[in-house]
């Protein structure tokens, strides 16, 4: 998936979520755009050059997922959250 592409910020309502899951350090299933899917810990949100990013744990170490590349992400306590794209 190509990071050139220009960043699309994602609504206000999907932020906060993620930002609930990374103060409880939620495992999440995330879905990209691309069509992976993932089983990760939300562990922090950082922005660097106006791009938002979801830090997260995995088995191999720390990730960077850009916002605008998930499609989905769900835990029991929270739900399915579908970002919008539509912006």
């Amino acid at each position: 998936m190509s990071t050139d592409t220009e960043y699309q910020p994602i609504n206000c309502d999907d932020y906060e979520y993620l930002e609930l899951a990374c103060q409880r350090r939620l495992k999440l299933q995330i879905q990209l755009q691309d069509g992976s899917e993932i089983e990760v810990q939300a562990e922090d949100l950082v922005t660097r050059k106006k791009v938002e990013y979801l830090i997260v744990g995995t088995p191999e170490g720390a990730k960077e997922l850009r916002l605008d590349h998930i499609n989905t992400f769900s835990h029991p306590e929270i739900g399915t959250i579908v970002i919008d794209h539509s912006h």
